[in-house]
Parts: structure tokens; C-alpha cells; sequence
């Protein structure tokens, strides 16, 4: 098991994330040592979304408004439909996730969550995975899209559904815990 003390990891979503890829990769992160934050746009709670309905909500850590990439080791993007599409469409999200490009760290984005690396434009070149149904979006914005549980490329983690979380949570940490990349690139 890696140790992932004194990492701190921001989970960015909204409402509609899809439930398990959220709370799955966190408990993971933090089983591991990790330090984890729900980073959103507004302060309060966020609702999950789970088999078909509204689910659960969360209590939100942190604004946009409130960090930036350098509080941050790393960041992971769940799925589900509706989060990544109101995120992608929010200007201080897409700076958010491409900071930590810029940065060499560490990124998970799972199901739906890879829209917001298309909008951030960081897929050019990259080998990555995601659900099915935004396949042509991701090889759009660029990418290698391949059909795989989990797909690595230079700290850049991404999985198809919930299916694949125990391997996806698995290569996050190792990731997290690997920290920067120098091949990591916007």
C-alpha cells in the first residue's frame, strides 16, 4: 500500500456527479494517507446521482474562488452525465484542471470526467480511456482513446465506468504517490 501522507488531492465535481466515482476514489485516496477536498462552484452541498436517480449529497470543502493548483498534489474528476458538463461549461473549472497540466501532477478522470480534459484541451497525443459514448469527443480533442479498464499515461489516470473503479483507484494512488511528471503535459 502506498502512503500518500502529507498528500493533499482536490476531487472536483458538482451535482449530478455519478456517486461511487467520487465516494470510491476517495476513500481509496484517503485509506491511503491522502488528504482529500470536494472542490465545487459554490459553497453548501452537492448531490450524487445513483442507477438512474438523484442520490446522496456531500458537503462541498472548498470553492473554485477558494484554490488553486498549488494547494493541491493532484486532482481527480469523477463522471456521471450532467457533472462534467456543467463543470466543462464553467471557465474557472477548465482553468482549474489544466493548472494542474501545466503543473506536471497527477490527474484521475473517470466515465464522463475526460470531457473536462477535451475542454481544457490537455488530450493532444494522449493515450486514454473513457465511457464509451464520448469516445468521438475524446479522439476529437485529440487523444489515442483505447478501450481499457485503466489507461496511464504520464500521471494522467483515466477509467470507462464504475466497473473499473477498484483498477482505476489503484493507479490513482500509485500515481498520487509517484507526484510529479515531467512528461505530464497541457
Amino acid at each position: 500500500m502506498k502512503n500518500l501522507d502529507r498528500k493533499t488531492v482536490a476531487i472536483l465535481a458538482t451535482n449530478g456527479f455519478e456517486e461511487s466515482e467520487l465516494t470510491e476514489p476517495k476513500k481509496a485516496l484517503e485509506q491511503a494517507g491522502a488528504d482529500v477536498h470536494i472542490v465545487s462552484l459554490k459553497s453548501g452541498e452537492i448531490k450524487g446521482w445513483s442507477d438512474g436517480n438523484w442520490s446522496n449529497s456531500y458537503k462541498v470543502d472548498k470553492t473554485l474562488d477558494e484554490v488553486s493548483h498549488s494547494d493541491y498534489n493532484a486532482l481527480m474528476l469523477p463522471g456521471g452525465v450532467i457533472n462534467p458538463d456543467l463543470l466543462r461549461r464553467d471557465e474557472k473549472a477548465v482553468k482549474f484542471v489544466k493548472s494542474f497540466f501545466e503543473n506536471k501532477k497527477p490527474v484521475g478522470a473517470i466515465c464522463h470526467g475526460p470531457w473536462l480534459l477535451a475542454e481544457a484541451d490537455v488530450l493532444k497525443g494522449r493515450k486514454v480511456t473513457s465511457f464509451s459514448s464520448i469516445k468521438t469527443d475524446i479522439m476529437n480533442a485529440g487523444a489515442n482513446w483505447v478501450d481499457e479498464a485503466v489507461v496511464v499515461d504520464e500521471g494522467l489516470v483515466t477509467s470507462r465506468s464504475p466497473k473499473d473503479l477498484p483498477a482505476f483507484n489503484s493507479k490513482l494512488v500509485e500515481e498520487v504517490y509517484e507526484g510529479k511528471h515531467k512528461m505530464q503535459m497541457a
